[in-house]
């Protein structure tokens, strides 16, 4: 019995570790989950949950872990690995997007201090 309670609460400085816990705002963002699904995980006692609060807006903080376990449970895994690799590859084409602005002002400096030597 308590081995069974264990097996579904978070480890020891889990809720400390970065990137392990999420908001249901970034949840909805990274996994298409709203709030009534990341609600209905706890009231089953699937998600351990935290409460926040920022700028008196209140939100609850689940654990990454947990929520993807609950969302295989529900949705199926087909589902969590296409939504972690839409996830990525926003962040990548963001990542990419960025880098080409940073080359374009790279090469814009570039241009003007040729220009400067040469006169």
């Amino acid at each position: 019995m308590l081995s069974d309670i264990r097996a579904h609460m978070a480890e020891f400085g889990e809720w400390n570790r970065k990137g392990a816990a999420l908001s249901e705002v970034t949840a909805e963002k990274e996994y298409g989950v709203t709030r009534d699904f990341i609600v209905k995980g706890i009231q089953a006692g699937k998600l351990e949950y935290r409460d926040g609060a920022v700028w008196g807006n209140p939100y609850l903080r689940v654990l990454r872990s947990q929520l993807e376990l609950y969302i295989v449970a529900q949705l199926g895994s087909e589902y969590l690995v296409s939504k972690k690799s839409q996830t990525e590859l926003r962040a990548i084409s963001k990542e990419i997007a960025d880098l080409r602005k940073k080359l374009a002002a790279l090469e814009a400096r570039k241009t003007s201090l040729e220009r400067e030597i040469k006169t």
